[in-house]
């Protein structure tokens, strides 16, 4: 007697599921498909535009790899899985994590997912930014994630928050336009400069910002830390 096995549904945006139910179906997905999981609801994105996506997160990429080469114990992705909780599983544009031995919140689990809180959490939102300043921004700060940035392309406008008492207040930047993070200090960001796609600038700020007493006195924490 043949017995067949039923594979699983296709994904289908606004399906109500649990993370589990959504990874069985998300694994017999076609790859080119990019589905998130965000208050229990499917969520899938629709195609990316250069200029209202590719370059723009292209150059958030940039920002923090910069960063990430300097500094050690810290890790950036790039469209990674994360395991935040029972109802969320994003895929953000981007983030920024502290390694698990020196204080980190979040870990590579044995499927390769990051699992648990990233630092900083980034949103490029081209056409989403309804979702990254609604349905996601309540899940990252339900969840703890300490730092959540959503750069809005159609508004050419950045929003960096940083959680406080459970609420996401948000970071002021300097007269000339810098927010600085206060999870990373060094990481600091020229707002006029990447809405103008000035990435030489962008650059040349960040790395003055990581010739600081403060970036220094960071960087000898994690290796204190690191042992």
């Amino acid at each position: 007697m043949a017995v067949s096995i039923k594979s699983p549904p296709p994904l289908e945006n606004g399906d109500r599921l649990t993370r589990d139910e959504f990874e069985r179906r998300y694994q017999v997905t076609p790859h080119n498909i990019k589905a998130e999981l965000i208050e229990g609801v499917v969520t899938m994105a629709s195609a990316v535009r250069a200029r209202q996506h590719g370059r723009p997160h292209a150059h958030i990429m940039t920002w923090l790899g910069t960063f990430e080469a300097a500094t050690p114990e810290v890790m950036a992705l790039d469209n990674a899985t994360v395991r935040l909780d029972p109802e969320n599983e994003p895929q953000p544009d981007a983030l920024l994590r502290l390694e698990s031995g020196v204080g980190g919140s979040s870990r590579l689990d044995e499927d390769d997912y990051v699992a648990g809180l990233p630092e900083l959490v980034v949103e490029v939102a081209g056409s989403s930014a309804s979702i990254d300043l609604h349905d996601k921004l309540r899940a990252y700060r339900r969840s703890g994630v300490a730092e959540y940035l959503v750069w809005q392309i159609a508004e050419a406008s950045v929003s960096w928050f940083y959680l406080q008492r459970g609420s996401y207040l948000s970071l002021a930047p300097d007269t000339a336009g810098v927010i600085c993070s206060r999870i990373f200090p060094g990481l600091c960001l020229d707002v006029p400069a990447l809405l103008a796609g000035e990435m030489a600038r962008v650059l040349a700020v960040l790395r003055r910002h990581l010739d600081s007493e403060a970036y220094r006195e960071f960087v000898a924490g994690l290796e204190r830390r690191r042992g």
